[in-house]
């Protein structure tokens, strides 16, 4: 007999050690039913389990154990990131915990002897708690993206890309990290709202020249008043860069500033001779409509100097500072380049230095006390105007948390625009398809818009770039060392000293080849042969961008075939309100947390049948309700098991012969179908809520019930057939259920085995259920569905009109026709136990003190009075109604409020419509038994 209740805490961990020893998550031989790929979104190694891990591989989870039970071949492949970044910060805290030197003082190679000592008791954090969830990955196969069969992937990768002109070094502005010293990717930007200000500034024209400036207008907005000026106001929120402005940009259709474009202004400080140009980026609405051009510290500037011509100066080291060495690495400065993104020529790179603009006292001061100092000699000799106080966004580092800047140095970039062809042309004919398909425009939209994709970063921990300098600065790019010498030889009579590139590839780039060299490649591997392209990928919105556009654009050019068949994008999980969760907030659901507490199977469970959304409102409750459904398919288990419901050798569910049976065989059926469909099409949230539908509330509320007057009665034949049936029924209902919550249905699966024949499997390796059509019977749905429909009408009547628990009130049947007449027969004792009426009749007419419904298309009368207190109960409606519509009123004045709806937070518009629809339907149901009351007098 089963325990009184299932204990996930001891559980899982022992039905996980059986699933892992079994050899079932490694793909069969057997591919006669074909194979079904999916690689995991590898975490990084530094990382733990959080809810958004949670959600994507559940949904990894549900597709590879469906799969798996359907017969096929099934690779999960899992892996972790090195995660540069992140990894180097953790090991330099903890070296500096320990009191150790800094990775500088130590030096690289032994830097990187700890962080692999560091991963290797450590990085494995992840991978433990993905196996708390129930992940059946494919553990034998795990990789990492710093392992060494990925390394000479990358290596690869990298040289054949430079030899075909598609990975070159350029000079153009990247993110930097004043605090890492190293340029980071977009997705390591943070954009956060401060407290700033636009300092308003007047540059002086240049050469004498002056112009008549509008300063007053009439209703049509035509000047009306002119003043003499010699200098154009310009505003910025960053002073610090001034010292690089190389120009200023005025709207071509700015009617006040036309006669200055191709004029001059002397940039204060510097004393530099500074463009007047013309571009659209100004927009004369906003402040004075001229704004300074800093290429080399701003990305809009960038462009702008790109169209100009305009030179760009670095005025910043890598630390933030304002230059302190005329012989800094980066201090050159550099004339945009082509207009078609092409580099310039040696002869076109200009020589001015950012250090020459630099007033002495000012060399290398940190670009804030820069910013303070600039303001006060504007303010000091006139030529600052106004502050305008202001909230803007700034992005900032978001593991360093400090403020990025714009900056302009030499890197290595990916031609994106090249390879990103091939991977527009994939997804538009349909190779690749996106689910939800609404995620084909953002990455058409980036793909189609691409930048080149930097993909050097200054930092020790990651793919080494395999490029060599000689003495006289020439780039030999190779997989080693030895075949760059060999490089050498031919540009030098002898050897010479080679020095490797110190910077790191991005993270980003060996995880564009995750899907093929995670399968062996470049070697001819059995697994790529059965497994590429991967079936599926599921992943979060916010990287496609980062991975899966990168992943299609490497799959295309180096397998020649798309590297998945289908993206999945699972949506952002929020908290109950709609807010995105953060540590600050205090509203982060642990997962881990949540497993100790109530086990993997609810977490999973909700995950599914809340995927359906962008985004996923979730909350502790919605948990502990699906853990009570866990406890409802253990308690109807339990049951079974009280009624001798066994699996018998050789039951045949198509020859049925009971009502109930064949109504419970149709259902299952339909489930089956519904469940199936839904993992097919990556509906998770479909799936879940038709095993829902089908377990509690067709199963448990339904079958069981009914079969207890069976159970109980003297038909030993009908006894025995509905026995054989129920333990059949919820062998298949296991099965349906495994996927998703695979631990209770696991354990039950083990538990019902000990009765009947034995086991031939685990049920991880049982075999998906398909029943035939025939299974579902027409006569028996609409027999049962009758009686389900009557019982459940009367139930809400009863419940509607207040009737006490202990009340049995006789109901009858107005005139029923002989179909109906021959169902009460059959049905009466179910239909006085489950009602809970008195006597069940048939009447020419509804009795007096009756309420009448309709059910099956007959009406019935359920007799009242002298069971209810009508005066009472009229009092209690009309109370419940007047609150209502007290609540109605309130809602409906906040939200006819226009400043409330413009001002207050979505969620909160969206919690007030959501409470005025649940207060209106309530309102209506409750007038709706006001009306009945009526009937009864």
């Amino acid at each position: 007999m089963l325990e009184k209740t299932f204990e996930p805490q001891a559980a899982e961990p022992r039905l996980y050690a059986q699933w892992e020893e079994s050899g079932l998550f490694a793909p069969r031989q057997d591919t006669a039913a074909g194979a079904y790929s999916i690689v995991i979104p590898p975490p990084n190694v530094t990382g733990s389990l959080h809810i958004g891990h949670a959600l994507n591989n559940t949904l990894q989870d549900i597709l590879a154990r469906y799969h798996r039970m359907k017969g096929k071949a099934v690779l999960w492949l899992p892996g972790t990131d090195h995660a540069g970044i992140a990894t180097q910060m953790v090991v330099e805290r903890q070296l500096a915990a320990a009191g150790n030197v800094g990775r500088r003082d130590m030096g690289r190679d032994a830097f990187i002897d700890k962080v692999w000592e560091w991963k290797a008791e450590s990085g494995g954090t992840i991978v433990r708690q993905l196996r708390r969830l129930g992940a059946s990955c494919d553990w034998s196969r795990e990789r990492f993206t710093l392992d060494e069969g990925l390394n000479a992937a990358v290596r690869k990768v990298f040289v054949q890309l430079h030899k075909e002109g598609l990975i070159y070094r350029d000079k153009r502005l990247v993110n930097w990290d004043p605090h890492f010293q190293t340029a980071i990717s977009d997705l390591e930007v943070e954009q956060r709202e401060v407290d700033g200000a636009y300092w308003h500034f007047a540059y002086p024209l240049a050469d004498g020249v002056t112009y008549e400036h509008p300063v007053a207008f009439d209703d049509d907005g035509k000047a009306t008043e002119f003043e003499t000026r010699d200098f154009i106001v310009v505003a910025t929120t960053r002073p610090e860069t001034m010292l690089g402005d190389t120009g200023v940009a005025v709207h071509p259709e700015d009617d006040r500033y036309k006669g200055l474009v191709g004029k001059s202004v002397t940039l204060p400080i510097t004393g530099r001779r500074t463009p007047i140009v013309a571009d659209e980026y100004a927009d004369p609405t906003k402040g004075s409509g001229a704004v300074k051009i800093t290429p080399a510290h701003d990305f809009n500037d960038y462009q702008v100097g790109k169209r100009a011509g305009l030179p760009m100066i670095n005025i910043f080291d890598a630390f933030g500072r304002l230059l302190s060495s005329e012989f800094d690495l980066f201090t050159w400065g550099h004339r945009a380049p082509n207009a078609d993104g092409t580099a310039l020529a040696d002869e076109e790179v200009v020589g001015e230095t950012g250090f020459d603009r630099i007033p002495a006292e000012w060399r290398g001061l940190d670009r804030f006390a820069a910013r303070k100092a600039i303001v006060a000699r504007a303010e000091e000799e006139g030529w600052l105007r106004e502050i305008e106080k202001t909230k803007h966004v700034v992005p900032h580092g978001d593991r360093s948390g400090v403020v990025i800047e714009p900056w302009l140095t030499d890197q290595w970039y990916v031609d994106a625009k090249v390879l990103a062809q091939p991977a527009l042309k994939a997804v538009e004919q349909g190779d690749t398809v996106f689910e939800p398909k609404s995620y084909e425009k953002v990455y058409f939209e980036w793909l189609r818009n691409i930048e080149p994709w930097c993909i050097s970063r200054q930092l020790w921990w990651g793919h080494r770039i395999p490029a060599w300098y000689g003495p006289n600065g020439e780039i030999y790019v190779a997989e080693t060392e030895a075949d760059a010498r060999e490089q050498a030889m031919a540009d030098y009579d002898s050897e010479v000293a080679l020095t490797q590139d110190e910077d790191v590839l991005d993270t980003w780039f060996s995880s564009a080849l995750w899907p093929f060299s995670t399968m062996g490649w470049p070697e001819k591997t059995e697994d790529l042969e059965r497994f590429y392209p991967t079936s599926d990928l599921v992943t979060a919105a916010d990287i496609i961008f980062f991975w899966v556009a990168r992943m299609m654009m490497m799959g295309l050019h180096f397998m020649d075939e798309v590297p998945f068949r289908r993206v999945i994008i699972n949506g952002l999980v929020r908290d109950e309100k709609g807010q995105k969760m953060s540590k600050s907030k205090g509203n982060v659901i642990d997962p881990l947390g949540i497993i100790d507490e109530l086990g993997a199977d609810p977490l999973r469970f909700t995950m599914a049948i809340l995927s359906g959304t962008r985004d996923i409102k979730l909350s502790k409750q919605r948990i502990e309700g699906y853990r009570n459904f866990g406890t409802k398919l253990w308690n109807a288990a339990r049951f079974s098991q009280m009624n001798e419901a066994r699996r018998v050798e050789g039951f045949d569910p198509a020859t049925v012969e009971q009502t109930i049976n064949r109504w419970i065989r149709g259902e299952l059926t339909k489930a089956e179908r519904a469940v199936s469909e839904a993992i097919e099409g990556g509906r998770f949230d479909d799936a879940a809520g038709a095993l829902y539908r089908f377990v509690w509330n067709v199963f448990c509320d339904w079958y069981l019930e009914l079969a207890k007057p069976v159970f109980q009665g003297a038909d030993e034949a009908a006894k025995a057939e509905t026995r054989a049936m129920t333990a059949w029924t919820l062998d298949q209902t296991l099965k349906l259920l495994h996927p998703v919550m695979p631990f209770i249905t696991e354990e039950l699966w083990a538990e019902l085995g000990k009765e009947g024949p034995a086991r031939e499997t685990l049920l991880i390796g049982a075999e998906w259920p398909v029943l035939p059509d025939a299974f579902i019977d027409a006569s028996a749905e609409a027999e049962i569905g009758w009686l389900v429909d009557l019982v459940g009408e009367i139930r809400g009547l009863r419940a509607e009109m207040n009737v006490p628990p202990s009340a049995k009130p006789p109901l009858a049947f107005v005139a029923p026709d002989a179909v109906t007449a021959e169902r009460i027969a059959r049905h009466r004792d179910l239909i006085l136990t489950l009602g809970r009426v008195s006597e069940v009749g048939s009447a020419e007419a509804a009795p007096s003190g009756a309420v009448t419904f309709v059910s099956g298309g007959s009406t019935v009368a359920l007799s009242l009075a002298g069971i209810i207190d009508l005066t009472a109960e009229r009092a209690r409606l009309e109370k419940e109604i007047a609150a209502f519509d007290s609540d109605i009123g309130h809602v409906n004045k906040k939200l006819g409020n226009p400043n409330f709806v413009a001002r207050a937070a979505p969620e909160v518009v969206e919690e007030q419509r959501a409470k005025l629809a649940e207060a209106e339907a309530g309102k209506a149901k409750l007038q709706a038994a006001l009306a009945r009351l009526s009937e009864i007098g």
